[in-house]
């Protein structure tokens, strides 16, 4: 049946007033690039200089066969682990991510050698030697996997939200997933309850250009992911995930819209992954040429480099943080291969939260 000019009218009317309403809804206000002190910004890079070292030193140890199963590294978005995690609070706020989980833990403080050692299936890592790289987990940070069914973990990541809600205990979730789950219904059905539900939750999207090995350009009919929650009303912010600073001053924003209790907040961090979707990957979908391209005028290590040289910092302290932070990692790896294996018992372990 056709609308009267009457109901027309009604129609134009209600639609003026959503989009009015809309235009007028609060938004967090715009993120700047964070103000850091010299000894931050020596933090920041040292931690970033730990994930790459650590990952590099991973890919080394995958070769020689003393890494089974899947083993994706973080090198090239460091900043973004980095930038977000230093602005929570530890042991209050909570993390959860994907299988391409190592830089995370080690962006929370977690123990290189355990890390390592779990990464090796041995009895002293982090998960005792069965969870190896994609399932890594440690209750005492609140550091909660590491998952591998893809996007999965966002949906989890509403549940830890909606614990530190229900219990009153200040905390934030920060859950992370990337431009390949961000297509996945889960994410959707997550998003629709943290706003419903006013959630304190960050959701991150760590857009690498690449999920798997398709471009996101072709991947997704909406390639400016942060604009992903406008239907749920959760609003996005694109952050140029390269930038140490450009993170950490997106991350205060987001902290600030979440603890003030206006529900979720959704950040896509435009960073690149240097290394294939994960070590068994050629990447043959990319060319050399941008790779290096992106090494060469965007990595987050040489940019945090130069701002320390604008603060007076001389390449020798650099080269003496390059040199521990070796060792570190050199240390990491002789722990894990000299640890033991886990005991065949411990198979039947851990499968039930209580004993029955």
């Amino acid at each position: 049946m056709a609308k009267t000019p009457a109901k027309k009218a009604a129609s134009k009317i209600a639609t003026v007033s959503e989009d009015a309403a809309r235009a007028n809804r609060e938004r967090p206000t715009e993120p700047v690039p964070y103000k850091a002190s010299k000894e931050e910004l020596l933090k920041f890079y040292r931690d970033m200089l730990l994930i790459r070292r650590f990952e590099e030193k991973a890919g080394q140890l995958y070769g020689l066969g003393l890494i089974g199963g899947f083993c994706h590294l973080y090198i090239g978005q460091e900043a973004v682990a980095i930038g977000l995690q230093s602005a929570l609070t530890p042991g209050k706020d909570s993390v959860i991510t994907g299988y391409r989980d190592h830089g995370h833990m080690l962006a929370y403080g977690i123990d290189p050698n355990l890390i390592m050692a779990e990464l090796t299936g041995r009895a002293a890592g982090i998960s005792r030697g069965k969870g190896g790289s994609m399932h890594m987990f440690s209750t005492t940070h609140k550091f909660y996997g590491g998952h591998g069914i893809v996007g999965a973990q966002v949906s989890l990541g509403a549940g830890l939200a909606f614990g530190h809600k229900y219990s009153g205990d200040g905390g934030v979730c920060l859950a992370y997933f990337g431009d390949g789950a961000s297509n996945q219904g889960q994410v959707y059905e997550s998003f629709n309850m943290a706003e419903l539900w006013k959630l304190p939750i960050i959701f991150v999207i760590e857009n690498n250009q690449y999920a798997m090995g398709t471009s996101v350009n072709r991947a997704s009919s909406e390639d400016q992911l942060y604009r992903r929650g406008e239907s749920f009303r959760i609003p996005g912010i694109q952050v140029d995930g390269m930038d140490v600073l450009a993170v950490r001053g997106a991350a205060e924003v987001a902290l600030d819209w979440v603890r003030s209790g206006k529900g979720p907040v959704l950040l896509e961090m435009k960073t690149y992954r240097y290394r294939g979707h994960s070590m068994s990957d050629p990447a043959k979908y990319r060319s050399r040429d941008e790779v290096q391209s992106v090494r060469d005028n965007s990595d987050p290590i040489e940019g945090c480099k130069a701002y320390l040289a604008e603060m007076g910092v001389s390449e020798d302290e650099l080269k003496a943080l390059e040199k521990e932070i070796r060792t570190i990692v050199n240390e990491s790896a002789d722990f894990a291969e000299s640890s033991s294996e886990p005991e065949l018992g411990e198979l039947y372990t851990d499968v039930l939260v209580e004993q029955y």
